[in-house]
């Protein structure tokens, strides 16, 4: 019997300005953000697959840097991913019956929101899978009671994020903070300085509160992030002083991100911060990028996160070149999309 499964490729993301505002009670003590997201080219894949009624869900992470999710004793259910398979299933009256697999290779605990990039992929799935066919817009409601970055993560490209970062709005952000490619309107290159250690979020957030922001960074986190972890601060540094167009920490960090102008400064950056242990990993992506989708009809049994054997990949909704307009987001899973496998 064939079965079908549903593949995201997930980009990361980052915030090309951050700025923080109060906590707000009638939010769950969230601040108010206002924020310029920008989805860069380090992908996990999620992978979903519905599994016979009855049969419960399944989650299945698989790569080579884990932290914290790849210990023995993590519950499955705090999972972002396994929390919007439950979310949608209430929203859209269906039954959690469900394997997730999901290979990773965005940092985990990084600030390049790897849990909800995730979370949207499971969302972007089971809409297709479960036949929903619902507008980007209906998906948002359920992603912004995940976590602030899962509706952006929905779309990808280039937005602003308002309210606690759920509220997205076409972005028209300045060369100043997009470097010379993306301002263009083309791929802008960058590096990715990651690390083994991670930064919880509440964390960086409540030192926030404590010690504020520097008025002179573009990320309003940056000042407590670097405080907790002071590599970051040195990686930036090292960075801007070989060229970089921009350096900053990424959303709440630790990891940093560096606009590069060509290829001979992100020569000097690698071997700057290699030579420095300023960071543990260095991941080269282009930015902005786009959720893309491809759904497998399998003849093997895919329940449990099983590898999928003697399969068929068709590519849904991936972006052409250039992607759209800049201050724009992508919606994957509208019209090209609906019942694909029918």
């Amino acid at each position: 019997m064939s079965q079908a499964a549903v593949s995201v490729r997930c980009p990361g993301k980052t915030n090309l300005e951050l700025k923080v505002g109060p906590r707000r009670s009638d939010w769950g003590d969230r601040h108010l953000l206002d924020t310029t997201y920008c989805a860069v080219g380090i992908y996990d894949t999620v992978t979903v697959a519905l599994k016979s009624p009855g049969r419960g869900f399944s989650l299945d992470i698989r790569g080579d840097h884990l932290g914290d999710l790849g210990q023995g004793q993590a519950d499955m259910g705090s999972n972002l991913a396994v929390q919007a398979l439950f979310a949608l299933a209430q929203a859209g009256g269906r039954e959690p019956d469900a394997s997730i697999r999901i290979d990773k290779r965005i940092p985990v605990g990084a600030g390049l929101a790897g849990g909800s990039a995730d979370a949207a992929g499971v969302l972007l799935a089971l809409n297709i899978l479960w036949r929903l066919d619902w507008p980007h817009e209906r998906l948002e409601e359920v992603a912004a009671g995940l976590g602030a970055d899962v509706p952006f993560c929905l779309r990808g490209g280039i937005l602003r994020g308002r309210d606690y970062g759920q509220t997205l709005e076409p972005a028209a952000p300045g060369p100043h903070l997009l470097g010379p490619s993306m301002a263009a309107g083309g791929s802008g290159h960058l590096l990715v300085g990651a690390y083994l250690d991670e930064l919880g979020t509440a964390d960086v957030y409540t030192a926030f509160d404590t010690m504020g922001g520097n008025p002179e960074d573009d990320n309003d986190l940056q000042r407590a992030a670097c405080n907790l972890h002071p590599r970051s601060r040195q990686a930036i540094e090292l960075a801007l002083r070989a060229g970089a167009e921009r350096a900053f920490v990424s959303g709440s960090g630790p990891s940093v991100v560096a606009l590069l102008p060509d290829l001979a400064t992100a020569r000097r950056i690698r071997n700057t911060w290699a030579e420095s242990c300023a960071v543990d990993r260095i991941i080269a992506a282009d930015a902005p990028a786009w959720p893309e989708l491809s759904y497998t009809v399998s003849s093997d049994p895919v329940e449990g996160g099983q590898d999928h054997a003697g399969r068929r990949e068709e590519p849904m909704g991936v972006p052409g070149p250039g992607g759209p307009a800049l201050g724009t987001g992508r919606t994957p899973s509208v019209a090209p999309l609906v019942n694909p496998i029918a």
